[in-house]
């Protein structure tokens, strides 16, 4: 479980890194767009190398979920636009500070609601109140 942790945790790092990244990259060339191309381009290489050591069986499997494949590369290709186009105006930070506040949102409806095929955990008001202090905790960072 630890080793998960860790891994989430370096996942999140590196969440406002690839914002800045992007944003930097978008700036330097001139269009968010190419930015978000190219680290899509990048992105693929490097998924695919990691599907074909791993298991290249789950190709086979891609048109049992079709649905699940076109919502979460929309979701990706937003997430990737959206903080390429607007970190660099509203700022890395702020921009995370509301991608988290997303995330913290959705995690719990999945969560409670055992969307996707989620593992239920109801949210409770203990729950609730811990999210809340999160994003309290997160407003506080970019207010300071």
């Amino acid at each position: 479980m630890l080793h998960h942790a860790l891994i989430m945790l370096a996942a999140g790092i590196g969440i406002p890194v690839l914002a800045a990244l992007n944003a930097a990259l978008g700036r330097t060339i001139g269009s968010p767009a190419a930015a978000a191309t190219i680290l899509f381009i990048v992105a693929f290489a490097v998924a695919l190398i990691a599907a074909l050591l791993s298991n290249a069986q789950g190709f086979a499997k891609l048109a049992t979920a079709p649905w699940h494949l076109f919502l979460a590369g929309v979701l990706i290709a937003f997430y990737v636009l959206s903080i390429t186009w607007i970190a660099p105006t509203m700022g890395v930070g702020n921009a995370v500070f509301f991608v988290l506040l997303g995330q913290l949102i959705s995690a719990a409806a999945i969560d409670h609601f055992g969307l996707f095929g989620a593992q239920i955990s109801s949210l409770t008001w203990t729950r609730a109140a811990g999210i809340a202090l999160m994003a309290a905790g997160v407003f506080v960072t970019q207010k300071a």
